[in-house]
C-alpha cells in the first residue's frame, strides 16, 4: 500500500483527499517508481474541477521524479535503480509509488536534481514545443518579437530564458510589478502589467505598430480578443491552456478580417506521443538546463498533506515560476 491523492467528484480543492491505495507490479511496457517529488500543475486544477473530465474516482498528477522500482516486459530505457523523471498521462503522480506506462520517463541526467527534475519536465517539455514547434508560417528568426501571457509562472519563467537564448523578443505580461519584475529578470525583453496597462496598446507601441509573429496564451478567455489584436498579418495565435476560462466560440472571418491569421490549439501530450519524440524534446530540455541558459526556479513547496492548499494558492494566482509537493 501506499499514499496518494484522489478525488471522488468534480469540485474545488476540498475534494483532494490522501488515500491507502495498493500498487501492485508493472505490466508490460510498465515502470514502478518511488518518487522523491511531485510538480504541480495547471492542468491539475482542470482535471480536479472537471474541464478536463476524466473518469472518477481520480488520482491526480502529470509530472514527478524518482527512482525506478521495477520494469515490466519490453522495457528497455529503463532498468531498476534509474533515477528518472517524467511528464506524462494518465494521471496519478500525486503520490509516494505508482505504476506507469514507460513511454514517456526520461533518465534523469545525475547533475538534475530530483527537485528540479519534477519542477521541469511539463512545464519545460511545454515551453520547449511551443518555441521550437509551434511557429508561425513566417518562421521565428533572433530580433523577432513574441508575446507571452503568464510570463512569471512555471512555463513562462522557462520561456522566458529560453527565447532569450534563441535570440527572440519575448514580450511579458503579468498580473503585478512583481511578477513583471521576475519575467524581466529571467530575460523577457519588455514586461506588461496586463492588470494596469491595456497590453494590446503597449504591444503596437513596443513593435513600432507592427504586431508580434506568435502570441502564447495559456489564460484563455480574458486575453484572446486583444491577444488577436497583437498579432502582425499572418501571425499566429498558439492557445495552450485556459486559466481563465475556456475561449469562446468566434467566428473564423474575424481571422480574415484582423490580417489572415493562424489559431492552434496546442497540448504537451500530442507532442510526445511516442518515446522517441518524447526523448528527443527532454534531451533538449536537459541541455538547455545543464547549460545554464535555464534555471528552474522551485518558488513554492508544499508536503503532500498540503496538497489542498496547494491548489488554493494556485488557483488564486499567488504562486511564482514552478510549485513542487514534497514526499
Amino acid at each position: 500500500m501506499t499514499r496518494a491523492v484522489c478525488i471522488d467528484q468534480p469540485g474545488g480543492p476540498e475534494q483532494l483527499k490522501i488515500v491507502d491505495v495498493e500498487v501492485g507490479q508493472p505490466g508490460p511496457g510498465e515502470i514502478r517508481i518511488r518518487h522523491h517529488a511531485v510538480g504541480l500543475n495547471y492542468i491539475d486544477v482542470y482535471q480536479r474541477t472537471g474541464l478536463y473530465p476524466f473518469p472518477m474516482p481520480l488520482q491526480l498528477g502529470m509530472e514527478g521524479s524518482g527512482v525506478v522500482e521495477s520494469v515490466g516486459e519490453g522495457v528497455t530505457h529503463l532498468r531498476a535503480g534509474d533515477r528518472a523523471a517524467y511528464a506524462a498521462n494518465p494521471p496519478g503522480s500525486y503520490s509516494e509509488v505508482r505504476v506507469m506506462p514507460a513511454r514517456n520517463v526520461c533518465k534523469l541526467p545525475d547533475d538534475i536534481s530530483f527537485e528540479t527534475g519534477a519542477a521541469m519536465m511539463l512545464k519545460g517539455l511545454t515551453a520547449q514545443y511551443l518555441l521550437k514547434k509551434t511557429r508561425p508560417v513566417e518562421g521565428l528568426q533572433p530580433g523577432d518579437f513574441v508575446l507571452f501571457h503568464a510570463a512569471a509562472g512555471g512555463v513562462g519563467l522557462i520561456a522566458c530564458q529560453w527565447a532569450k537564448a534563441l535570440g527572440l523578443q519575448l514580450i511579458g505580461t503579468a498580473g503585478s510589478d512583481a511578477k513583471c519584475a521576475l519575467a524581466k529578470a529571467n530575460g523577457a525583453a519588455h514586461v506588461i502589467n496586463y492588470s494596469t496597462e491595456d497590453f494590446a496598446a503597449r504591444v503596437k507601441e513596443i513593435t513600432g505598430g507592427q504586431g508580434v509573429k506568435v502570441v502564447y496564451d495559456s489564460v484563455g478567455k480574458d486575453t484572446w480578443d486583444k491577444s488577436l489584436d497583437c498579432l502582425r498579418p499572418f501571425g499566429l495565435m498558439a492557445s495552450f491552456g485556459n486559466a481563465s476560462g475556456p475561449v469562446p466560440p468566434f467566428a473564423p472571418g474575424m481571422l480574415g478580417a484582423k490580417g489572415s491569421l493562424y489559431v492552434t490549439r496546442q497540448t504537451l501530450f500530442t507532442h510526445i506521443a511516442t518515446r522517441e519524440s518524447n526523448q528527443a524534446m527532454a534531451d533538449d530540455l536537459f541541455e538547455v538546463v545543464r547549460s545554464g541558459q535555464v534555471k528552474i526556479h522551485i518558488e513554492q513547496r508544499y508536503r503532500l498533506e498540503d496538497v489542498q492548499q496547494a491548489h488554493r494558492d494556485l488557483e488564486a494566482r499567488k504562486t511564482t515560476g514552478c510549485t513542487i509537493l514534497t514526499l
